[in-house]
């Protein structure tokens, strides 16, 4: 394990989520390492870590030096929920990597009859997703549609917001991010496009499903990464490599993306920010994901995160 701590969410002895502290690898209990004296309104739950972020992570900074291995419980042993019980907003980036900007400018052509820009926009391109209902654990099983023949993956760096953040600056963005997640947006490229409306892409039906976002493993703080836009990111099925590339070939880098979305409305403590995927999506090759298949992502300081897929 890599300095320092990372955040996560499990199941706790009494059988409820709990906010969990991972050091090395062992777990311990946020609320038990904050101790009364820890000025959090609520230590029981990750989101609410992180609304009090800036009095939290100094404090389990210091915990992670000192930790004593026999107040934990070893990570094997522990049952990982999503990171997040649930972010208020789950916002994502579309068409947001070069090298995944090309591989789909054939299929958009063919869906709109309109050709890509490959020059960078002026502003980034975002979608909502369903969190409470999309959001599922690493390890947990994911539920492909019924109604969805051509499901795809896509790996992506997810940001999370840890101060109540409007109208912030690029230069300053990053002062607002809590930490980094693994995201799967999971997508029904067949329902891309809905006939009949003048609207064209159905962003609902092509990525707002039961289990369409599996996030995790954990919340590593901003703190353990030294350049989110330089980290290498990987994804696998059944265990073929099939994205292999790095953040930064982001279109919009997470300091746009976060500046772009505080011009708009406020972003809160546990908003999560989708950044994007690269090239290596099933879509161009006609690959979809089935009943049995297992998706693995990487990403440089994050973890891994893995989902097995059963029929919906």
């Amino acid at each position: 394990m890599a300095t320092g701590y990372r955040l996560l969410s499990y199941t706790a002895s009494s059988g409820q989520p709990a906010a969990g502290v991972l050091i090395g690898e062992t777990v311990y209990e946020a609320a038990k390492l904050l101790g009364a004296a820890g000025g959090v309104r609520d230590p029981s739950s990750v989101l609410g870590l992180l609304q009090a972020w800036d009095t939290v992570h100094p404090q389990l900074h210091a915990a992670a030096a000192n930790a004593d291995p026999k107040g934990g419980v070893p990570l094997a042993q522990v049952k990982l929920l999503a990171p997040i019980l649930y972010p208020g907003e789950l916002f994502c980036a579309g068409a947001n990597y070069w090298d995944h900007l090309n591989e789909m400018a054939d299929i958009a052509e063919r869906t709109t009859g309109k050709r890509p820009s490959m020059t960078k926009g002026a502003e980034p391109w975002f979608f909502l997703k369903n969190s409470a209902s999309g959001i599922i654990a690493t390890g947990v099983s994911a539920r492909l549609p019924p109604f969805s023949k051509q499901v795809d993956w896509e790996a992506e760096l997810g940001v999370v917001i840890g101060r109540k953040t409007r109208n912030i600056s690029e230069e300053r963005a990053l002062d607002a991010v809590a930490g980094y997640v693994i995201i799967n947006d999971l997508s029904a490229r067949d329902l891309m496009k809905r006939e009949g409306t003048p609207f064209i892409y159905d962003w609902v039906g092509q990525k707002c499903f039961e289990d369409s976002a599996p996030m995790g493993p954990w919340l590593t703080p901003a703190a353990y990464i030294g350049n989110p836009e330089d980290l290498s990111i990987k994804l696998w099925v059944n265990g073929v490599l099939k994205q292999d590339s790095n953040t930064g070939r982001m279109v919009h880098n997470a300091h746009e993306q976060i500046a772009y979305l505080s011009r708009h409305f406020t972003l809160n403590p546990g908003d999560v920010i989708a950044t994007g995927t690269p090239a290596g999506v099933g879509m161009p090759r006609g690959e979809f994901l089935k009943a049995g298949d297992e998706v693995k992502i990487e990403i440089a300081g994050c973890g891994t995160l893995v989902n097995t897929m059963v029929a919906g």
